[in-house]
């Protein structure tokens, strides 16, 4: 996703209010004129507008905490950095705000609450090649009824913010890769959870495997990201397009499903004629 989609993603209500209640409480002590003001009412026992150590510890266990968080689900774009700490700095202002002044922390955690429940992270709604599989076991089915086409398929889940980074980069590569022979499909766990089990994927809110991207061939499974080494641990992986491309070899699969097509019945049927005749 490049710069100018995310400044255009940044115009959305989501982003741009949990900007400002992410910076509610630094905002209030370091903007010139406004601390002074609020200083009598929600600062009346501090002595001036500076952090003093609590405040400063929670600061910078925060920038900690979004640094590890963001390398470990691999965000690569200010908005996936973005969505990924709005949760952690929202956390850390309800406890700044408890810590000065408890109607303050009150008013606060109401109005996360509130925009957490009626403003949801957008999601994505741009082009793509995508097969939505929305009835229990209708990917195996699908995976039986044609042998001959290669699926790559995403497990995820609507609340997980990883799925929801990965969904425009899995719609790109729809729309760059697929073929007849060759499609993308995504399977909610969250709604079929039987289906997540069936192919070893948790819906848990402490898992790491979401999103999965599995590639089928002649109706199997050839190779999974993340996967789990030989000890059963999670191998880590990066969601990029880049990184999908390479770990799938997806252009190698497209350039021999471009040169292997299905053949139709009709399209047999007239090659058959065209032999008799010569």
């Amino acid at each position: 996703m490049s710069f100018k989609n995310d400044l255009k993603l940044l115009v959305k209500p989501y982003y741009w209010i949990n900007i400002i209640l992410s910076l509610t409480y630094i905002a209030a002590k370091k903007t010139p004129g406004l601390c002074s003001y609020l200083h009598p009412y929600i600062f009346p026992q501090e002595e001036s507008c500076e952090f003093d150590g609590r405040e400063t510890e929670i600061l910078f266990f925060l920038i900690i905490v979004v640094m590890l968080r963001s390398r470990k689900t691999g965000s690569v774009t200010m908005i996936n950095y973005l969505t990924n700490s709005f949760l952690y700095t929202k956390l850390a202002n309800v406890i700044l705000w408890f810590y000065s002044d408890i109607k303050c922390g009150i008013i606060y955690g109401v109005l996360f609450i509130l925009f957490a429940l009626i403003l949801p992270e957008p999601t994505y709604s741009g082009p793509d090649n995508v097969i939505y599989f929305r009835q229990p076991n209708s990917l195996q089915e699908e995976l039986d009824r044609d042998k001959r086409v290669t699926w790559l398929v995403t497990f995820y889940t609507t609340w997980n913010p990883a799925c929801v980074t990965f969904a425009p980069i899995f719609a790109e590569l729809s729309n760059e890769y697929s073929l007849d022979n060759f499609k993308f499909g995504k399977v909610d766990i969250g709604r079929l959870p039987d289906d997540g089990k069936k192919y070893h994927v948790s819906d848990s809110s402490l898992s790491r495997q979401l999103p999965t991207v599995v590639l089928f061939k002649n109706g199997k499974e050839e190779c999974r990201r993340p996967y789990a080494d030989n000890k059963g641990k999670l191998v880590k992986f990066f969601f990029s397009a880049d990184n999908l491309k390479a770990a799938f070899d997806l252009n190698s699969i497209y350039k021999e499903c471009k040169e292997n097509p299905i053949k139709t019945r009709k399209a047999i049927k007239t090659n058959d004629e065209e032999k008799k005749t010569n």
